[in-house]
């Protein structure tokens, strides 16, 4: 047990030799500003430009929220200032439900397919899986899209085509 106090004790002396030797000086504090606290100042919303495409509108909300909340401002749409607009029909209620099972998000939706175009999934999916990412979820999540009737297009595991899966 001596032997190895000793051998430890030779080794953090010539390392700190070494160290020394080469340069190396002790560092003070740095102030570097905040801390991070982990807390999203708010959520990402997706919704359609002039030009057909995806665009990310940043919604402040004081905290990031759960995916219900997110789909209820999405449902409510891009706000009429916005140079942006939707590609889902107004329900008339923005109540949505979400459940992760097995790296898939089921959004529970009140739309028909009727109610919305494909580039309108899009906005549901990269807005659900937006928010699972920030929120530390699996970078393989997918989404599945339920509508209030029943619809082969709900069935379908999503990916969001502005989220890499790998990044």
């Amino acid at each position: 047990m001596k032997r190895t106090w000793w051998a430890a004790a030779v080794f953090l002396l010539t390392g700190g030799g070494l160290l020394a030797g080469c340069g190396v000086q002790p560092a003070g504090v740095t102030d570097a500003g905040q801390a991070p606290t982990g807390l999203a100042p708010g959520v990402t919303l997706y919704f359609v430009d002039a030009h057909e495409r995806l665009q990310p509108q940043f919604r402040p909300t004081g905290s990031l929220g759960t995916i219900p909340e997110a789909m209820a401002l999405l449902l409510d749409g891009p706000g009429s200032d916005a140079p942006l607009h939707t590609e889902i029909a107004s329900a008339g209620t923005t109540k949505a439900g979400a459940a992760t099972a097995f790296d898939v998000i089921r959004l529970t939706v009140p739309l028909t397919i009727e109610d919305v175009t494909p580039l309108g999934i899009d906005q549901i999916v990269c807005t659900a899986l937006g928010l699972s990412r920030q929120s530390g979820e699996s970078k393989a999540t997918k989404a599945q899209v339920r509508f209030t009737r029943p619809t082969p297009e709900s069935d379908q595991e999503r990916t969001c085509p502005l989220i890499s899966p790998a990044g």
